[in-house]
């Protein structure tokens, strides 16, 4: 009576009612090796359940397993049919595949000859070139990293150094693919390189901050993926840090963020027009995002801080750049989208100029991605996409168009490249970076100063 029937694997079911009511019997499925499994708050973030709530998640059955290992309580060897070492695995694997029975096949290492492991391969020995050459590091090999950023430097003509990544795999990769001279999982080795002049920081999100703060102190230059960082507090930090190396007589490393959009060809066209313009500017991005998976890692707050502060930084520093002005105040209206983050940000600048993001995750895929229109002194600008700017009222201007869709990244690594060369000034005055970081933290409702509205 009331017995329990767990199955393991995958298999057929043939179950009688009859079996069930009579014993009262209870069927449960057991989830791969655990409780826990499948569940990103317990793989990722090490949240575990209660005793009360599971005894045997699959964190407590792998240390059972591990402690009676220990205590050779858990005899394994009569599982083990074959020993090979890893030099003749082919003869394993002919094992395996063959008619010869075998239950497990085990693949012997040699001894390592230190217990540390090697956590960087050296490819190729250093290049000698041009003297006034970037040297540059890259900590992070994701698919925006590799897709577009280290793309962007190489064409610049920077030396490429060292590229760092968790993975092993995805380092030894990125660096055979575009002629780094090392690979690495250790960021400490891209950050006290002594010939990398300036690190290139594409990780996700929560760990920007971290790699800023550790590059500045090591006396590289930076140019960090936005965000800048994820609370107030790392904000303040690097505000101080940099201070402090302004006293400094060699005075700071440049810190450039990745607001690409700001150095595209029709922004700077349109930042050209407008300087002739006076008065307030009216400026309005709308940005057809389109929704991510809920479990995204850019929608966790603790990773990614979200979509306004992971993404929409972009068209808030666009904004900022066009107004020319100070942003003095600023609002968040949010719209109740089960597609994550969306709404519609205010702000005010301290010409009297306004501007709004319209940030929206419940469009059409059909509908153009990014839409920027401006409105100044009887005129108006409006970009389609990065690829066709019009002019309404413009003496001597009324279109501009590319074949190809430009939002500035390779532009942006090149003055920032340039700016590293000649000892500045900065691309972007970090004044500004510092600035749309801290409003971006606010419209995200990161911690204190919380948006009006």
């Amino acid at each position: 009576k009331r017995g329990r029937i767990v199955l393991v694997g995958v298999t057929g079911l043939e179950l009688r009612r009859s079996d069930f009511y009579e014993k009262e019997l209870t069927f449960q499925v057991s989830c791969s090796y655990g409780p826990g499994r499948y569940d990103p708050l317990y793989e990722a973030k090490g949240q575990d359940y209660p005793f009360g709530f599971v005894r045997w998640t699959a964190q407590r059955n792998f240390e059972a397993v591990l402690d009676m290992l220990a205590d050779r309580r858990l005899d394994v060897r009569p599982l083990i049919s074959h020993r090979f070492p890893i030099a003749d695995a082919e003869n394993a694997y002919a094992v395996v595949l063959g008619s010869e029975p075998s239950l497990g096949v085990l693949l012997e290492y040699p001894g390592a000859d230190s217990d540390r492991p090697q956590r960087t391969v050296v490819l190729r020995s250093a290049s000698v070139g041009r003297s006034d050459r970037s040297v540059v590091s890259v900590i992070g090999a994701g698919e925006y990293a590799t897709r577009v950023l280290v793309p962007a430097f190489k064409a610049a003509g920077a030396r490429l150094r060292i590229v760092a990544a968790r993975s092993g795999t995805s380092s030894l990769h990125a660096a055979r693919k575009f002629g780094f001279e090392a690979a690495t999982t250790d960021p400490e080795e891209a950050l006290h390189d002594p010939e990398t002049t300036a690190v290139v920081i594409a990780t996700r999100h929560d760990s920007h901050a971290r790699y800023v703060l550790a590059a500045l102190r090591a006396g590289k230059h930076v140019f960090v993926e936005k965000p800048l960082c994820l609370t107030h507090e790392e904000l303040d930090e690097i505000e101080r840090l940099y201070a402090s190396l302004l006293a400094a007589p060699s005075g700071p490393p440049l810190l450039m963020v990745g607001f690409n959009r700001r150095f595209a060809p029709h922004v700077e066209k349109m930042k050209r027009l407008l300087e002739g313009v006076p008065g307030p500017r009216a400026l309005l991005m709308t940005v057809n995002a389109g929704a991510v998976p809920a479990d995204h890692w850019v929608s966790d707050p603790e990773v990614g801080g979200g979509r306004i502060l992971g993404e929409a930084c972009h068209f808030i520093d666009l904004l900022r750049h066009l107004a020319g002005a100070r942003i003095e105040r600023r609002s968040r209206f949010a719209l109740e989208a089960p597609s994550g983050d969306a709404a519609s940000l205010q702000l005010v600048f301290a010409d009297g100029s306004i501007g709004t993001v319209h940030y929206l995750t419940n469009g059409s895929r059909r509908f153009p991605k990014e839409r920027l229109e401006v409105f100044a002194g009887g005129r108006v600008l409006q970009l389609d996409n990065f690829r066709r700017l019009r002019g309404y009222g413009w003496p001597g201007f009324s279109r501009m168009r590319l074949w190809r869709q430009d939002k500035g990244q390779r532009s942006c690594v090149r003055a920032f490249l340039t700016a590293v060369a000649r000892g500045g000034p900065p691309p972007v005055p970090v004044e500004e970076l510092f600035e749309v970081s801290r409003v971006a933290l606010e419209l995200a409702g990161r911690g204190r100063g919380r948006p009006e509205g």
